[in-house]
């Protein structure tokens, strides 16, 4: 019997259950792609007797890590999942046919997966064998820990997330273009946690050139995204950090330019240099996300500057806001967050949904996002 969930159940047994299972998907953020995160316990009588997360692409899924844990206990037990069990092989199993096969009684599901390849077929395996499974247990937290996923594998295009540290009078720098350091530095620690869980971080030339950036991830045990450049003119210094930098993250320079020799002297460095369509003397964003997410990048932190941030608001290509607010005032000819042709009048603002507001340190952080469908047609 498959359903979805209502009231009728033991609301807060169930979504107790579910939540521990979403605090384990966490810990696969940033270290699955191109897998979702996903987190699984295994309860009998009230108690959990296993649980486990997808840790890395090709290795073993979160069921069959609490399959383990549980150590042959599972029979007869409820199963609480993040996301719906696989039904098809591929790196690994289905683990559908593990769960059957461990003969559980009842499997409590996230969110149906969206990738063609499953969308409801582990469910109706699961069915099949006569276990009963309740669906939407905690859709809308699941489907959020796994936003670049959902969009990549039904749009094949990346997640982004425009990340911005300002004053509370909007100034991402001073006149002068000085930004170090806007925010704080428990600010600055949660970005570089950011950076760990993002497939690649996004900027543009002029970014490389003021301030010659590594764009890594500077935090203990983290991983460094891959770097992709915005630069139509192919005005990247061969001695840039973002090609010279010692990391096992590949970097891509996204250009219009038909320079051969300047090509080369790149790609011996180890960059990939990216040819993309022209638009108005510029790279052609919507062009870009395409050929970055046919790469496999599912995420994208863009810090790039008010050009770029712009561009992409424009094109309506950001999917995520997250703005780091300092408790500061430059005030003046300080520098903003966006560039390029904006909103002429106030109804044409794009408006924000999903709104959170937290703390980090003495700064206040703003997550939104863009909602392009509300603007006039």
């Amino acid at each position: 019997m498959a359903h979805y969930f209502t009231e009728s159940f033991d609301v807060a047994d169930i979504q107790q259950f579910m939540r521990r299972a979403l605090s384990l998907a966490r810990k696969g953020i940033g270290k699955t792609s191109p897998n979702p995160a996903v987190g699984c316990v295994i309860v009998r009588n009230g108690e959990i007797i296993g649980q486990g997360w997808h840790r890395r692409a090709g290795t073993p899924h979160a069921e069959v890590h609490a399959l383990r844990d549980a150590v042959g206990l599972a029979k007869g037990a409820d199963v609480y999942v993040t996301l719906e069990p696989c039904s098809h092989f591929g790196k690994t199993p289905p683990c559908a046919d593990a769960l059957i096969e461990a003969r559980v009684a009842r499997v409590y599901v996230g969110m149906v997966d969206p990738n063609p390849k499953v969308a409801g077929r582990g469910i109706e395996k699961l069915r099949a064998a006569g276990i009963e499974v309740t669906i939407g247990v905690l859709e809308k937290e699941c489907r959020v820990i796994n936003r670049p996923f959902i969009k990549h594998v039904t749009t094949t295009l990346p997640f982004v997330t425009l990340k911005s540290a300002m004053t509370l009078d909007g100034k991402t720098a001073t006149a002068s273009c000085d930004s170090r350091w806007v925010t704080g530095e428990a600010s600055r620690r949660l970005v570089h946690k950011l950076r760990g869980e993002s497939d690649a971080i996004m900027v543009g030339i002029g970014t490389v050139l003021a301030d010659d950036p590594q764009l890594t991830c500077r935090i203990r045990g983290g991983r460094d995204p891959q770097r992709v450049i915005i630069d139509s003119k192919l005005r990247t210094p061969l001695s840039a950090k973002v090609l010279t930098v010692d990391s096992g993250a590949r970097t891509f320079i996204a250009t219009i330019a038909d320079d051969p020799a300047k090509i080369r002297a790149i790609e011996a460095l180890g960059a990939e240099v990216l040819p993309c369509r022209e638009k108005n003397g510029r790279v052609d964003l919507p062009d870009l996300m395409a050929k970055l997410g046919g790469r496999g990048i599912q995420s994208i932190l863009l810090e790039g500057g008010a050009g770029l941030a712009g561009a992409m608001l424009d094109n309506q290509l950001i999917d995520r806001c997250l703005f780091f607010y300092a408790p500061k005032l430059v005030g003046g000819e300080g520098i903003g967050l966006f560039n390029g042709s904006g909103a002429g009048v106030m109804a044409d603002a794009v408006p924000l949904g999903n709104i959170a507001v937290r703390r980090c340190g003495a700064d206040i952080i703003v997550e939104g996002e863009p909602n392009y469908r509300c603007l006039p047609a």
